[in-house]
């Protein structure tokens, strides 16, 4: 399965990633963001519905000098002390967050429309495989509509959420490391969508549908295999 997923993933298709139940519990939409379109945006709006965000790997954020939002807040917080309330420290199924800045490409209007979410992380990802990092200022803005992630150093090595398995996805497969991923939702109990309705989903569409479980044991044999 994990070769279905890594071909998708190099064809610009969309795959399904169940994390597990001790976790999340949430089946995600992963897509390699140097593919991303319009029409990628527009299904997993209709048929995820979760928050879009835009996992990008620790080396890629270090180059484009973007850090985690909780650092942001650390730093701002003599000023605005509630900044400390706020801190993410209690989250059930995790011991940090992931969240970085918010951000739209110089080139989108209002920066939320299918349209304009694609370009900004399709452009994302292609500023990352040019290697031009530095010019992130120059062609994006912060705050706007797309949700930048960032990953663990390690990937799912160091933490197993759905940000380091898109990440080491993208790397398995030879692609930038910046992908998309959008949790799905369930229209009918207004909570996630179950393993058994989302794998129902994925065969319906033919799209792949994995474990995270098979992404962590897959990245670790590849990298024990480049040690």
């Amino acid at each position: 399965m994990i070769n279905k997923a890594l071909k998708a993933l190099k064809n610009g298709e969309i795959v399904l990633i169940f994390d597990n139940d001790n976790r999340e519990r949430e089946t995600d939409m992963i897509v390699a963001g140097e593919f991303m379109t319009p029409e990628h945006m527009t299904q997993m709006r209709n048929d995820a519905g979760g928050l879009f965000c835009v996992p990008v790997s620790a080396e890629n954020m270090e180059k484009l000098g973007v850090p985690f939002m909780t650092d942001i807040m650390e730093e701002a917080s003599s000023k605005y002390p509630v900044l400390t309330e706020l801190s993410p420290n209690d989250i059930p199924y995790d011991e940090k967050s992931a969240f970085s800045i918010t951000i739209n490409h110089r080139k989108t209007f209002t920066g939320i429309t299918d349209n304009d979410r694609a370009m900004t992380i399709k452009e994302l990802a292609l500023l990352c495989k040019e290697g031009k990092q530095g010019e992130f200022g120059k062609h994006f803005r912060a705050p706007g509509h797309v949700t930048m992630l960032k990953a663990a150093d390690k990937h799912v090595l160091e933490r197993k959420g759905h940000t380091e398995m898109s990440i080491a996805l993208t790397e398995m497969c030879g692609l930038t490391q910046v992908a998309v991923c959008c949790e799905m939702m369930d229209d009918e109990t207004g909570g996630s969508l179950t393993t058994d309705k989302a794998k129902a989903y994925a065969e319906e569409h033919g799209l792949v549908f994995m474990s995270g479980d098979d992404v962590i044991a897959a990245y670790e044999d590849f990298v024990s295999k480049k040690e």
